[in-house]
């Protein structure tokens, strides 16, 4: 008989924690060995469940293993309102704050020049205040051994642009440490557009920083705005004609003297003169309190007249937005990083999306935000995901990237639940702020010549749903489509995902497209989503465990995919890794800890030729079990030593003073 909230397992396969540890401690050997020996390592595994066999905070707390070093174990920065379930027991939940950050001088003391790895020695920047070392033998001699003999840079460019210190660097070194070019595929590459797009230039960088950035049409909007009344309140929602469905959202905080938002698009966009005896047509505002001069002046225009004010893009000429039954691969923070998206694109996954971006970061020029809009030329259908409390950062973010980078849509994030979000009024906390959360969507819109998206949840409580009363409203704002994740904020990621009210969401939603979130691990749960009316189903966590799961959904399948051949995709990632971060020392370790925290995920995936019956739950959680072999097993382990283990097979030995600890505490098997 089936636990609850187990995955079947055959039984077989199954194993206790004290066997499970000893064949990985032994790396497969313990089953050769006489029966001595194994009942002997048994008994020191038992005897040391607190020595090598450590386990995740997390996983020790489920168990029951950590109840009196909890508090001791967790960091001094987790929420005071952890609950506690039935049975007294810590629930581990959300993120691991504070997180050990290693720097580069941690696994690397003497670091080269940048100048001189640029072969411009000459030309240091720091000058007589440079603190790295200027001598490449001086490096050479206490820098760590190279992890192979083929770069991958090298390979694909011709050019490997870390030179000495290149972790592969004998694929490229010559006499005196020179860098090797290959002048052969260097014109081959010539003329060709880059591989990854969406990059800052120090010009932009310089520009955002200095606040020199013009943003014409944010001011704008923002100044229409705000411009016919000053008093407190001037710019909230009153007017707008909504849904009788949308109708109790939206009056819940409006207020008398506010102005009418779609106007104010509108009054914006019609600043060219009218034709002769016929002036712009505005609505009348419902609110008696709006008089009628202060209309009359929002539309006055000063200055000259230039074909950008007379040649707009109304919306039936926006750029169309066609994703209905394509499979969209979620924005993942941490882990949705470019070169997973490239893994996910290979196994057929249709729509991508970057990593949650904050628009004040963005605004502020921040290289390390910036990085998170970087798209690859295998992305084809590709938008980026802002956050963000206010309309006028939001307003002015989306026009600075439409007008600097590459993307086919820009995707409003409405359905964050950490608290570093929504305590600022951004993520989910906007769909308790209908006034600013419309500003924001009316105000995006204006500005963007690519359609604008919105990802939302169920609500904010567990048992109170906004989403259907905020769906009506959204699609009047201007956006083109929205995504609903089947839980509220309060839920994070435990139980099920409802997919009932997703259903109904979709027929309100209806004529706008509705794509619908949450707990989709096979082909099977795949179908039965489509089946509630939704226009698309978005991935999220099932791509993390499997990222094959777009092409089992493709071709109708389980896969019962091989441990070799998962250590391939590991591999793949690796390569896209060092492509896109760096084949330094540097580069090598920022993809091991990418790889690392993406490991936390993949070892939540059971093989399909392990279990008794498919598919396999998003919510069931893994017993111990050993694999078909050796490498199978270790896959299937939750342990950190484990996952680094994997690490070292595609990245080589951790530096000396390596930590990790994943960013999520729980697997959220409820």
């Amino acid at each position: 008989m089936e636990a609850a909230g187990v995955a079947p397992i055959r039984a077989q396969y199954l194993s206790t924690k004290e066997k499970f540890h000893t064949y990985l401690d032994q790396e497969g050997e313990v089953t050769n060995e006489k029966d001595g020996d194994v009942l002997a390592a048994e008994d020191s595994a038992e005897n040391n469940t607190s020595g090598d066999l450590n386990e995740p905070p997390a996983k020790l707390q489920k168990l029951g293993k950590d109840e009196s070093n909890a508090e001791e174990k967790s960091p001094p920065e987790e929420e005071n309102r952890t609950a506690k379930d039935p049975r007294g027991q810590k629930r581990a939940r959300g993120q691991n704050k504070g997180r050990p950050c290693m720097k580069p001088t941690q696994y690397e003391k003497n670091r080269l020049c940048p100048s001189v790895v640029q072969e411009r020695a000459d030309k240091c920047f720091f000058g007589s205040r440079c603190r790295f070392l200027h001598s490449v033998k001086e490096y050479m001699a206490t820098k760590p051994p190279d992890l192979g003999d083929t770069c991958i840079l090298f390979k694909m460019f011709g050019r490997c642009m870390y030179g000495v210190t290149c972790r592969f660097a004998a694929a490229h070194l010559g006499e005196d440490y020179e860098n090797v070019i290959n002048e052969g595929l260097l014109k081959q590459r010539e003329g060709k557009p880059p591989a990854v797009k969406n990059s800052l230039s120090k010009d932009l960088q310089q520009q955002l920083r200095k606040k020199k950035f013009p943003f014409e049409k944010s001011n704008q909007y923002l100044c229409r705005l705000a411009k016919p009344n000053h008093v407190k309140g001037a710019g909230r929602q009153a007017a707008v004609p909504q849904p009788a469905v949308g109708r109790e959202a939206a009056d819940s905080s409006a207020s008398p003297g506010s102005v009418d938002l779609r106007a104010a698009g509108e009054e914006a966009a019609k600043v060219a003169p009218s034709p002769p005896n016929e002036g712009p047509t505005v609505e009348e505002p419902e609110s008696p309190s709006q008089p009628p001069a202060a209309m009359e002046s929002a539309l006055k225009t000063s200055g000259v007249v230039t074909d950008e004010d007379l040649v707009k893009v109304r919306p039936c000429e926006k750029r169309k937005l066609d994703l209905r039954e394509k499979l969209y691969l979620a924005p993942l923070t941490t882990c949705g990083n470019l070169p997973f998206r490239r893994i996910c694109k290979r196994f057929g996954a249709d729509v991508t999306c970057g990593e949650m971006a904050v628009c004040t970061n963005l605004l502020q020029g921040q290289s390390s935000e910036w990085a998170l809009l970087k798209r690859h030329n295998t992305e084809d259908l590709f938008g980026v995901q802002l956050e963000g409390a206010f309309p006028d950062t939001m307003t002015k973010c989306a026009e600075l990237l439409n007008r600097t980078i590459e993307v086919d849509f820009v995707d409003i994030n409405v359905g964050c639940p950490i608290d570093l979000i929504y305590n600022k009024g951004g993520g989910c906390g906007l769909m308790s702020r209908p006034n600013k959360f419309e500003q924001i969507v009316r105000g995006m819109n204006y500005v963007l010549d690519v359609p604008l998206t919105v990802k939302i949840r169920t609500g904010v409580q567990e048992k109170t749903n906004l989403a259907h009363k905020l769906i009506p409203s959204i699609r009047e704002w201007g956006a083109s489509m929205v995504t609903l994740h089947g839980r509220s904020r309060e839920q994070r990621y435990t139980k099920a995902a409802n997919w009932e009210y997703i259903a109904e969401c979709a027929k309100i939603a209806s004529p706008m497209p509705l794509f619908g979130n949450g707990d989709i691990l096979s082909f099977e749960d795949a179908n039965q989503a489509m089946q509630s009316g939704v226009s698309g189903i978005m991935i999220a966590r099932g791509a993390l465990i499997k990222p094959w799961i777009f092409t089992e959904i493709k071709e109708q399948r389980h896969w019962d995919i091989s441990s070799g051949e998962r250590l391939d995709i590991l591999k793949d990632f690796t390569n896209y890794g060092l492509e896109h971060w760096g084949s330094d020392t540097q580069g090598v370790e920022k993809t091991r800890k990418f790889l690392l925290e993406w490991l936390s995920f993949l070892c939540r995936y059971i093989p399909a030729g392990l279990l008794e019956r498919l598919p396999q739950r998003i919510n069931e959680r893994p017993p111990y079990y050993m694999g078909r072999d050796y490498l199978e097993t270790l896959m299937a382990s939750q342990n950190v030593g484990d996952w680094v283990k994997i690490s070292e097979m595609l990245l080589g030995p951790v530096p000396a003073s390596f930590t990790f600890l994943p960013k999520h505490k729980a697997n959220s098997y409820k």
